[in-house]
């Protein structure tokens, strides 16, 4: 693939140290590969959800994309099946910014059908990983991943997922590092349980694609999110 594949620290990526909370989980290395400038620009919200998206829940993600982009918003997703990769793949039709979070080293590709979009991200947006070149991946290395993508962020958007889902441990994580969390409306049209748990650890509903407006000038871009880093949660509630 011809990477030029870059180490740094957390702190290096985001332009800033970490504080307590958010070095509690974080990473000591990552490896980036792509074009997008280091430090990392700002707004960054991740997109994700199921492997298993029902058309509406594509539909959805795409309508919520759609609005992030037009508002400047950089889309961060792990470039699973599904709803991480309608996000990626939204983003860059609809003219915007991507972040693919990956469970894999940057030499491998996982699902192997999305090789050619996590090739183009790291030409034209940007890759990151926790894990070096060799790594043998396990299972555990995508909720470590998903935490790694939380503290990316500066807020996440959960758009559809069912009831032992792994972005649920992303939901966690962001309401542990006092980020926004946003549970798509139909999300709560399910008898899952958890993310009504979420809402009452201060979770946000999300009740229609033009709110992502409001949702980008009031927690986004109004001074980076003055409640980061508090730390909403010491450790996630047991399940």
């Amino acid at each position: 693939m011809g990477l030029r594949i870059t180490k740094l620290s957390p702190s290096e990526l985001l332009g800033r140290p970490l504080n307590p909370v958010e070095e509690k989980y974080a990473p000591e290395v990552l490896y980036v590969a792509g074009s997008m400038p280091i430090p990392i620009p700002s707004p960054r919200v991740a997109v994700i959800g199921t492997r298993h998206p029902t058309p509406a829940g594509i539909r959805s993600t795409q309508e919520i994309v759609g609005k992030l982009v037009e508002g400047g918003v950089i889309v961060v997703s792990g470039l699973a099946r599904g709803i991480d990769t309608v996000a990626h793949r939204t983003a860059m039709e609809r003219g915007g910014r991507t972040i693919a979070v990956l469970g894999t080293p940057l030499d491998r590709f996982y699902p192997p059908e999305n090789r050619p979009l996590q090739e183009r991200i790291a030409s034209e947006h940007l890759v990151v990983t926790q894990y070096p070149i060799g790594h043998p991946t396990q299972p555990k290395d995508f909720v470590l991943r998903n935490r790694t993508m939380a503290l990316i962020s500066q807020a996440s958007i959960i758009v559809e997922a069912g009831r032992t889902s792994g972005v649920i441990s992303q939901g966690w994580e962001t309401l542990r590092l006092g980020r926004p969390l946003f549970l798509w409306h139909t999300l709560l049209e399910k008898d899952l349980g958890w993310p009504e748990r979420m809402l009452d650890y201060g979770a946000y509903v999300l009740r229609k694609p033009t709110e992502i407006k409001r949702i980008v000038d009031e927690f986004v871009l109004s001074g980076e999110f003055t409640h980061i880093g508090e730390g909403a949660l010491e450790s996630p509630p047991a399940s």
